[in-house]
């Protein structure tokens, strides 16, 4: 049977609402990304979302990024293969020593904001963060945009690499993501929802511009902090069960 993940970023936010949205998404998700320090999080919150993601059997993976100054680690910066490599291995190191006070295992990473854009597309960077990746442990899988840069630079370093789609958000005619900044990123009704999920299981994603990208896709991302988010979720997981599909754990071989 052919089956696919269902991935969400958690621990970026304290506020009581998105933990008890956390508490609702976890269960209906199979892997969840924590976010290591940088952009946000802290080590009481990805104790906390760990502890829910394991009550759950939810994988549990590392969600880095460039350091927040004021723009949620969403905007490029000025930094060298070697700079991106140490942050990365450093927010690793950080969540993986949360994760062994409470003898939880780390399964998997996936980059956030301007860091995952540049990753996908930039090879010099791609390769940096494919070397801090594997230097902790090769084991772990690498998510990456689906089609990406980072896709063929994680295979290349001998990693087993998720590629991951958005039901979400836009895309462009290169297959890359929508900037949050351009009208239109974000996918915000069901119909917009339904039908970019209904092209993505079969293979495709239509770009804002109509054209058609092909995608091959393992993992699938839903935003925990979009509008409608719990509603999509529940939405995204009929239709993805309504087509015969398993939902599950990333399940991929090289």
């Amino acid at each position: 049977m052919r089956t696919i993940d269902l991935n969400s970023d958690m621990g970026e936010y304290g506020a009581p609402d998105f933990l008890a949205r956390e508490v609702q998404f976890m269960p209906l998700i199979t892997s969840v990304n924590i976010a290591c320090g940088a952009h946000a999080g802290n080590p009481e919150l990805m104790r906390r979302t760990a502890r829910l993601a394991a009550q759950h059997g939810i994988a549990i993976g590392a969600h880095p990024g460039f350091p927040h100054a004021g723009d949620f680690g969403r905007q490029d910066r000025q930094t060298s293969p070697e700079e991106i490599e140490s942050l990365v291995s450093a927010q690793l190191k950080t969540l993986s020593e949360v994760l062994a006070s409470d003898h939880l295992v780390l399964s998997h990473v996936k980059l956030h904001g301007a860091l995952y854009n540049l990753a996908a597309q930039d090879r010099m960077i791609a390769d940096a963060v494919t070397r801090a990746v594997a230097s902790l442990d090769r084991q772990l899988l690498l998510f990456a945009l689906a089609g990406s840069v980072l896709v063929d630079r994680g295979k290349a370093a001998g990693l087993t690499t998720v590629q991951e789609a958005f039901a979400d958000r836009a895309y462009g005619s290169d297959g890359t993501l929508v900037p949050r900044s351009v009208p239109g990123a974000l996918l915000e009704t069901e119909q917009q929802v339904r039908r970019q999920l209904h092209d993505i299981l079969n293979g495709f994603v239509t770009s804002a511009d109509g054209l058609q990208v092909p995608l091959q896709v393992d993992s699938l991302c839903v935003h925990l902090d979009t509008p409608h988010a719990v509603e999509f979720v529940y939405l995204i997981r009929e239709e993805i069960r309504s087509t015969g599909i398993g939902i599950v754990k990333p399940q991929v071989t090289q």
